[in-house]
């Protein structure tokens, strides 16, 4: 069974097809796009895990998951734990995984590099803790992805309306207030894996942003390999797997977020039992050729899967989130031919005339765009020039 029914399953359905296994796919939204390739649809709210337990009950699964859907991942570790499948750890870790103000304290006490972080349940309480605040912060909902309802603050001032939109996002109505790491080079998002509780395959990536979009916060583009030294990468991947060690976490694909500080210091910002969204898990295939898909999908039921190792990067590789930077009716996508030799895949997920929304978060974007250089300089020059020769016309 898998949570949610967004785009980004697709892979994960056709992995399991080829696999010979039958999916169901569950959310409230009987519409959306993985329903029309799965082998069954129910219609279940996927934050209510008693419902989803009853219908993992009744369909008798074998395994379940959440990939890319962050709402999804607590009720697929209940059901996990109820029925006793394969599992990506103790339910109560995964619980304090999913959310930020458990996860920031959870760091702390066990000497993580943390930023400092306050938890609360409504606006006003915020609101009256201020005068323990310290700036640049970062005000966000405990329990969304996508960087929805995210916002840095630089000074009093904005700080309520900050408050006031955190709340807007959040499922279970909690935010959190946390310092701002200013960051050395790019942030990291991109996935990992770990079986049996031991990290098999690690990245980083270069997460990079549109300063111009509508939330400057939702990643934008990606590159491989990060801007990270080798010795924070394996500072890293060290911190990492003492995480996993200690939260007692077994066989799963992780989103993980990480950061170097301008303070030096590296942080885990993020880490959740599930592959991203924006097509993470495919980048990594396309980069090293390591099928983390189907490796958890064939884990998740209790199938042993191909060994899974660590490999090294095929060249450099981008991934551009295409977004509208407001709302409108799309035209077209413009590239410039330049740029023909480094494109390996273009995936426009929308038509002329379609309604597309400015890019406020990962649900905002209307595709991907797949490149592959021969070096990272001219990576790097393209990336920075990107409003030059690639534009999204909408009127």
């Amino acid at each position: 069974m898998l949570l949610g029914g967004i785009r980004y399953l697709l892979p994960v359905i056709k992995a399991a097809h080829e696999q010979g296994y039958y999916v169901i796919t569950a959310d409230y939204l009987p519409d959306n796009i993985a329903h029309k390739y799965s082998d069954e649809y129910v219609n279940v709210s996927i934050v209510d895990k008693e419902a989803v337990l009853r219908v993992a009950r009744e369909k008798e699964i074998d395994g379940i998951m959440s990939f890319g859907v962050d709402p999804g991942v607590v009720s697929a570790s209940y059901v996990q734990e109820e029925m006793g499948l394969p599992s990506f750890g103790p339910h109560e870790s995964v619980v304090i995984l999913q959310n930020k103000d458990k996860f920031r304290n959870f760091l702390a006490e066990n000497g993580f590099n943390v930023p400092w972080a306050l938890g609360f349940d409504s606006v006003e309480a915020a609101d009256a803790s201020k005068d323990k605040f310290t700036y640049p912060l970062i005000v966000k909902p405990t329990d969304s992805a996508g960087s929805k309802g995210c916002t840095r603050v630089d000074c009093e001032s904005d700080l309520y309306d900050a408050l006031e939109y955190a709340m807007r996002f959040s499922i279970s109505g909690h935010i959190i207030v946390e310092e701002f790491i200013d960051k050395k080079g790019c942030s990291s998002d991109t996935d990992s894996y770990a079986q049996d509780g031991k990290l098999k395959f690690v990245s980083f990536s270069s997460q990079r942003f549109d300063m111009d979009a509508v939330n400057p916060y939702t990643p934008a583009a990606y590159s491989w390999p990060s801007t990270y030294t080798e010795g924070e990468e394996e500072y890293l991947a060290s911190e990492i797997q003492r995480l996993i060690d200690l939260l007692g976490l077994r066989t799963a694909v992780f989103n993980i977020e990480t950061r170097i500080g301008t303070n030096g210091k590296p942080y885990i910002m993020e880490l959740t039992p599930r592959g991203g969204g924006n097509r993470l898990c495919e980048m990594l295939r396309y980069a090293t050729g390591v099928d983390l898909i189907t490796a958890i999908v064939r884990a998740v039921v209790g199938d042993e899967p191909e060994l899974i190792e660590q490999k090294p990067y095929d060249g450099y590789w981008a991934e551009i989130i295409l977004h509208a930077d407001n709302d409108g009716k799309f035209v077209k996508l413009e590239i410039d031919d330049k740029l023909s030799e480094s494109i390996v895949e273009v995936d426009l997920w929308v038509k002329a005339g379609d309604v597309v929304k400015g890019f406020e978060g990962a649900n905002d974007a209307i595709g991907t765009l797949v490149l592959k250089f021969a070096d990272a300089i001219s990576m790097e020059d393209v990336l920075r020039e990107q409003k030059e020769w690639l534009k999204v016309i909408v009127e």
